[in-house]
């Protein structure tokens, strides 16, 4: 029962809907069609408005309500040009005429432009926007300048000088002198112009708009509207006024971008070419700028030839005019030729010249044969010194470069710091890194490479105070090895590093080598001097599972980082070997 009431209720309206649509469906379709009463377009009620129009200037009609969209006088969108249909007859007892597209009047948007509007114009304007009821009926009252009473009235277009102040006049204020007025509003391209804190530049005084400074966004279409106040109908007087922007003309001939002078250019028999020349204007409000290719040999001088003119970067300084120059094909009548751009403004002229020359095929092929060898073999050489860039270095150090340790005053190659064990503990992490400061390392870098390194229980007497030894001990060093661990980072080891570093900070020939022989967290009580060098100087990681082979990459980047020694073999001796090892480093 309920469902029954809702399908009886919900029906008239329905029915409605059906109805209107198929009146709009009626009115898009049956083009040509006349319309003898109003309410057959679906209009429930009709509202009317009264416009006066000056003959031969551009007019706008918006389809809107009054009292609504005040704020704009047309809008632009193609979408609101699909939901809006115009109709239209000169006398009340003709027949209203759909409007079709045309140039003049023009349907853009929600508005009927008028381009310009014609005493024969005047008429019953009636338009139905889709979805919007009630319809729009608008009077147009199109009126010449003598009978409006027009006097002074300006020109369509008013030139603003950029920079300066300048005002904008309503043409209409110049009518109708006789009749009572309103205050002006103003538009530009469709939205009302208001006092804005953002443009304090702009002011609305006594009906017109001063600009102080002019800017280049100020051009554009400015719409002024004003009440005639007649004995029975209140008019809305609407003209239009076309703002542009304008510079102080150019002082300066034309400048040519390209060709500057004369060019030389490359071309190849039987191929097409085209000549680009590039020019720049200064700005000019009214310019016979010309830019033409000529062709000028002894047989045909000033031939012209086929091209095409654009013109880029329009605006206030000027623009730049493109004029390209088609051949078909080059022939050896071209490359005797002499192709002159010539540029003219009222200022003066200029040209440019481009001159054809033979393209060396052979040439261009052992260039870019040539180019790409050097490439690919730079890009092999740059590769393989990549990968193998530690053993080269250490090859190099080995048999030519200087030896770092002749006349230094230094005892020790490293001094080794690590943690030491507690008695306490029996960490098998810190018996292992134990044995890798008191075993390992020296095997390696003692017995088979030649240093002399420092460790602290072995090499240095006891009695003496801790801090003074081991500053003692880096300063007779030129490396110092620090072994990082977690117990190391926070326990008093760090004191070591620390020490390391203000003695590298005094002495330039001290460095550092960190090896991260376990990962580890930064204590937050670190002295910023170390926490600092944990960032910045060389690390290398130990891995326990590989590193231990004497040839793996571990022991080379501690290579790497330890003073340089070379061999006892002569210059000449050492640089044959270091070729020898280098051949053999390349092709094993």
């Amino acid at each position: 029962m309920i469902l029954k009431e809702n399908v009886s209720e919900y029906q008239p309206k329905l029915i409605k809907k059906i109805v209107l649509t198929l009146c709009w469906i009626l009115a898009v379709f049956v083009t040509g069609a006349e319309v003898r009463e109003i309410s057959l377009l679906g209009c429930s009620q009709v509202e009317s408005l009264w416009y006066r129009a000056i003959s031969d200037e551009e007019f706008v009609l918006q389809c809107t309500l009054p009292g609504r969209d005040a704020t704009h006088v047309y809008n632009n969108p193609l979408l609101k040009q699909r939901k809006v249909k115009w109709f239209w007859h000169q006398k009340d007892k003709e027949p209203l005429k759909a409007l079709k597209e045309s140039s003049n009047p023009a349907l853009q948007g929600d508005a009927l432009w008028f381009k310009p509007v014609r005493d024969n114009a005047s008429g019953v304007y009636v338009c139905m926007m889709w979805e919007k009821i009630p319809c729009l009926k608008i009077i147009l009252d199109v009126q010449t300048k003598k009978a409006a009473k027009c006097s002074g009235y300006d020109t369509k277009t008013q030139y603003l000088l950029a920079g300066n102040g300048n005002s904008i006049t309503c043409p209409g204020t110049k009518c109708y002198s006789h009749m009572k007025k309103s205050h002006v509003k103003w538009y530009k391209n469709g939205y009302q112009i208001k006092h804005s804190k953002t443009r304090q530049s702009l002011k609305l005084k006594h009906n017109e708009i001063y600009l102080n400074p002019t800017y280049d966004k100020d051009a554009g279409i400015y719409v002024c509207d004003y009440t005639l106040f007649d004995n029975t109908t209140d008019w809305t007087m609407r003209t239009a006024v076309a703002v542009e922007v304008i510079a102080k003309n150019t002082v300066h001939p034309p400048n040519f971008l390209y060709p500057s002078g004369v060019v030389i250019l490359e071309a190849e028999l039987g191929n097409p070419l085209e000549l680009e020349c590039r020019v720049q204007f200064g700005f000019e409000r009214f310019s016979p700028m010309r830019v033409t290719w000529k062709r000028n040999i002894k047989e045909n001088i000033n031939e012209e030839l086929n091209q095409e003119t654009s013109i880029h970067a329009k605006g206030l300084k000027g623009h730049i005019l493109l004029n390209v120059a088609k051949l078909k094909e080059v022939t050896e009548r071209d490359l005797r030729s002499n192709f002159t751009c010539f540029a003219e403004n009222l200022v003066g002229n200029a040209t440019g010249v481009i001159q054809l020359k033979r393209k060396q095929r052979v040439f261009l092929l052992h260039v870019l044969y040539s180019a790409i060898s050097t490439l690919f073999a730079l890009f092999l050489c740059t590769a393989f010194i990549y990968q193998h860039w530690i053993e080269i270095v250490l090859m190099y150090r080995t048999y030519l470069a200087h030896n770092e340790a002749t006349g230094d005053g230094k005892e020790f190659d490293a001094f080794v710091s690590y943690a030491k064990p507690d008695s306490s503990e029996s960490d098998s992490a810190l018996i292992s890194e134990e044995k890798f400061a008191l075993e390992l390392l020296p095997d390696m870098l003692e017995n088979k490479y030649g240093y002399r390194l420092c460790i602290l229980e072995r090499d240095i007497l006891p009695g003496g105070a801790y801090t003074d030894e081991v500053v003692t001990a880096i300063k007779q060093s030129r490396r110092a090895i620090i072994i990082l661990t977690p117990a190391y980072v926070s326990g008093p080891s760090i004191f070591e590093l620390q020490a390391a570093v203000n003695c590298a900070l005094e002495d330039k020939k001290i460095k550092l080598v960190l090896v991260k022989f376990q990962a580890f967290q930064e204590p937050e009580t670190l002295p910023p001097v170390v926490k600092k060098s944990l960032r910045i100087l060389p690390v290398v990681t130990w891995k326990s599972s590989i590193s231990a082979s004497p040839n793996k990459k571990f022991w080379k980047y501690m290579l790497y980082h330890m003073p340089v020694k070379t061999t006892k073999k002569s210059g000449n001796c050492n640089l044959k070997v270091f070729f020898q090892r280098l051949f053999n480093l390349v092709y094993r």
